[in-house]
């Protein structure tokens, strides 16, 4: 009879710490390209990924859709290029409570240009260097409207705007890759490796003259023996120099975000945590 009451009082207890309302985990959003959302089938195919390769309960997680609208505000000015509500298909979940370091899993099935270390590059070119990224599409796609989906999921998860500039920044990386990409016969994650490469020396050096941009991609060109055009050259030292250029709002941003990409997955409130010392507790009277 003791073990019952203190069973019960236990379970009191509990129910005196869940917060009122309390479902979602807040740092885990998952941004659904307006196409997929808009069909149930579609969204199902990207649901399954998401539980298969995050093992999370996705009735515990908050959602955001990334219009054709939110699309073009960034691809009109990069690419001239414009979308319709039919052409919004990739899909992106951020997992914040994984904050070891960044990693990005690109379901390759769908997700035809944009590489993983790609959105890795692009995501720390806008200051974002914690937090497991996932992203795929219900049917075939590029891959570079995601990456307007994730950083709005970043936002979400850490209630901090990132600047437009940065974000043009890395959009424009991204759309520059899938460009170069698809108009030549540069290998992806040559591409994607060459990209790092140039930004950390450039970077490291802080060069932000344009012709230096241009011959430090020649140098790492001819080194790794990469087959790109001077007219991919100069897209890409244009790309580097506008992510070099926003760098003092990349690092308010990041000072902004620091103190949560340490602490988040590390404290606060875990409904799991308290789940599990009930059954030790229990276990154990």
């Amino acid at each position: 009879m003791r073990k019952i009451t203190i069973a019960i009082l236990a379970l009191i207890v509990i129910g005196m710490l869940i917060p009122v309302g309390f479902s979602a985990d807040s740092n885990v959003v998952i941004t659904y390209g307006e196409t997929t959302y808009a069909n149930s089938n579609y969204k199902s195919v990207v649901d399954s990924f998401f539980k298969s390769q995050s093992n999370l309960d996705l009735n515990n997680v908050g959602s955001k859709i990334i219009t054709a609208d939110q699309v073009n505000q960034i691809s009109s000015s990069i690419t001239g290029k414009s979308y319709d509500s039919s052409q919004i298909l990739s899909s992106a979940l951020v997992n914040l409570n994984d904050n070891e370091k960044l990693q990005v899993s690109v379901d390759k099935s769908k997700i035809t240009t944009i590489t993983g270390d790609m959105y890795i590059s692009a995501l720390k070119s806008a200051g974002i260097t914690k937090g497991h990224v996932y992203v795929t599409s219900p049917v075939e796609a590029t891959g570079e409207s995601a990456l307007a989906g994730i950083m709005n999921s970043y936002e979400e998860v850490t209630d901090v705007k990132i600047p437009e500039k940065v974000k043009e920044a890395a959009n424009d990386e991204i759309y520059t890759q899938a460009k170069i990409v698809n108009n030549s016969d540069v290998n992806a994650d040559d591409l994607s490796k060459l990209v790092s490469d140039v930004k950390d020396q450039v970077s490291r050096d802080n060069v932000t003259d344009h012709n230096r941009i241009v011959n430090v991609i020649n140098n790492h060109v001819q080194n790794n023996n990469i087959n790109i055009t001077n007219s991919d050259i100069e897209n890409l030292a244009n790309s580097i120099e506008q992510v070099q250029n926003v760098q003092g709002d990349v690092n308010i941003y990041k000072e902004k975000v620091s103190g949560i990409f340490n602490e988040t997955g590390n404290g606060g409130f875990s409904l799991d945590g308290i789940l599990n010392w009930f059954k030790s507790f229990i276990g154990q009277i």
